[in-house]
């Protein structure tokens, strides 16, 4: 049985964020108010069926699918692209692949310490995210 991420995580840590949001070609006002956020992520796990919000107070954004199978997403909130996505188990992680205007675009998840861990990538930036569950 694969990991379960269900629950409420905030976040405690947030490195190279600014050096991913350049990748993504943000303008320097979003990334400024981006920058100071603490967003918090719930995730909904129904065996292979996700959806993942992300919330801030600045923008929200939700993402829903199932392991394995290609769809369009639309990163409103984010850099608002079009691209196509994929995600599957690697391991014990999730892995989306993104295929649009930007190369090397994804993201890994994976909870190890009771953290919930996500790697964004794009380009040749990566940005590291650390997670705690809200109790």
């Amino acid at each position: 049985m694969p990991v379960d991420f269900s629950g409420t995580w905030d976040i405690v840590s947030n490195v190279n964020f600014e050096g991913f949001m350049v990748a993504l070609g943000i303008d320097f006002a979003t990334r400024k108010i981006a920058s100071v956020l603490k967003p918090q992520k719930v995730i909904e796990q129904n065996g292979n069926c996700f959806t993942i919000k992300t919330f801030t107070t600045f923008k929200n954004y939700e993402l829903s699918f199932k392991i394995g199978e290609e769809f369009k997403e639309v990163t409103k909130g984010l850099d608002n692209r079009t691209c196509q996505s994929v995600v599957n188990w690697e391991s014990d992680k999730l892995v989306c692949v993104q295929k649009g205007l930007k190369k090397n675009r994804g993201w890994i998840h994976w909870i190890q310490d009771n953290e919930l861990h996500l790697e964004l990538t794009c380009e040749d930036q990566v940005c590291k995210q650390i997670f705690k569950r809200t109790l």
